[in-house]
């Protein structure tokens, strides 16, 4: 356990932020998911998911849940799998 009153404010504001961290991160693994399994079963996908997960994936780069190549990869996955299913309907 902190000692020091600062050592204390600091093991608080972890807290804190661990918490809005796994938030972020749920919302963002949440959209992935759903966008991967609507891609999975050949669903009419619009391009206003496509951006959701990609806002998503900025806000977690924004906070620093994701550094920025990782960011950049999974954005380019996700239009990737976009586009295919996009070729896939037509």
């Amino acid at each position: 356990m902190p000692i020091t009153k600062s050592a204390k404010k600091a093991m608080n504001r972890s807290q804190k932020l661990a918490v809005r961290n796994r938030d972020f991160k749920i919302r963002m693994k949440m959209a992935m998911k759903k966008f991967t399994k609507a891609v999975s079963k050949g669903e009419k996908i619009e391009a206003t998911e496509l951006s959701y997960i990609q806002k998503r994936i900025d806000k977690c780069l924004k906070v620093g849940i994701l550094k920025s190549r990782n960011a950049s990869r999974k954005k380019a996955r996700m239009a990737k799998m976009f586009h295919n299913a996009q070729q896939k309907i037509k």
